[in-house]
């Protein structure tokens, strides 16, 4: 964990000036002792490192990170490039193409980093998980930190986009002021629903159609 980046959100979130997210992570850090947890130690608080507070412009809202080997890095949907395609981010990226296009001879990463480096919040609203277990950490407390992290943005920030997919993200909807903000929800992109409307749904360009028109820097997806 880097206190250093964190600070931003440390101080936008009263949990977590209250140490709520370090109780947490050293209460990870000794089941770790006993069992396999993704993601690894360092990687936990990846997506607020790479997005501070100030400088979020769209929120992705995730349910819990990959419970196999090697996947979870951190940012919801996203691995490292090199590992094998989940699903849910190859209909992600297929929506993407299909959406907002791809330049010519570009390479699509699995690695959503360079999204979160433009200002995209990926968050996963439960920040660990047992190997081949997922859910396991869903009463363990994350809940509260990132309900609190959604709040903060909502009350704090103005003209953010935050992209629901699925009836869990869904849930959280009444913590966002629909007046302040763009709330764009959607079937999830799972195999199972994408069908359903998450194809076609068009996020992506209406995130930066809202962007453009609140004077902000569009994301190069």
């Amino acid at each position: 964990m880097d206190e250093t980046k964190l600070a931003p959100w440390v101080s936008a979130v009263r949990l977590m000036a209250d140490g709520y997210h370090t109780r947490m992570l050293s209460r990870v850090c000794k089941m770790r002792a006993e069992r396999t947890i993704y993601p690894p130690e360092g990687c936990v608080f990846a997506a607020l490192e790479l997005v501070p507070f100030d400088a979020v412009k769209v929120v992705i809202l995730g349910q819990d990170p990959y419970h196999g080997e090697n996947q979870a890095h951190g940012l919801a949907f996203s691995v490292p490039d090199g590992v094998r395609l989940p699903p849910s981010l190859r209909n992600i990226l297929k929506e993407v193409a299909q959406d907002v296009g791809t330049s010519a001879g570009s390479v699509v990463s699995t690695d959503l980093t360079g999204w979160a480096t433009q200002g995209v919040l990926l968050l996963n609203a439960i920040l660990t998980v047992e190997a081949g277990q997922p859910g396991s950490h869903r009463a363990l407390g994350w809940l509260a930190l990132t309900d609190a992290l959604i709040e903060a943005l909502s009350e704090g920030r103005e003209h953010l986009v935050f992209m629901l997919w699925g009836q869990f993200a869904q849930s959280k909807q009444g913590k966002i002021d629909g007046r302040r903000h763009l709330i764009l929800t959607a079937p999830h992109p799972s195999p199972f629903s994408a069908y359903r409307g998450f194809f076609g749904s068009g996020h992506f360009s209406r995130a930066n159609a809202y962007l453009e028109a609140h004077g902000r820097e569009p994301i190069r997806w």
